[in-house]
């Protein structure tokens, strides 16, 4: 086995994680961890964070834009659109940190 292998294999990971921040350049921060330290915690409890101002962005949205919400002026509805992409972002990242952590189908075969 590899070096990446045989760390992989010890602490249970597929392989870095991917964090739900970016370092200043705005480069993807990735973690070697078994899930369990201090950054794993707080990347979690970021995650979470985000996923709920999500869904309540999404409720001011959904209630906004219902049939007979009084209407918004052009900057709040510029602000409401860059807020729920900023939001949309967040999600596919944490998605995809999440992602990248299921074990493949076929190598959960082979561990059983």
């Amino acid at each position: 086995m590899r070096r990446r292998e045989l760390y992989d294999a010890a602490s249970g990971g597929g392989g870095p994680r991917l964090l739900p921040w970016t370092s200043p350049e705005g480069k993807p921060c990735y973690l070697s961890s078994d899930g369990r330290g201090y950054l794993s915690t707080l990347a979690d409890s970021i995650e979470r964070v985000q996923l709920s101002m999500g869904q309540e962005l999404l409720e001011y949205a959904r209630d906004a834009t219902a049939p007979g919400a009084k209407a918004l002026s052009a900057s709040e509805y510029r602000w409401l659109a860059c807020r729920l992409a900023e939001a949309l972002a967040d999600a596919l990242r944490v998605a995809d940190s999440r992602g990248q952590r299921i074990p493949d189908q076929e190598e959960a075969a082979e561990d059983a």
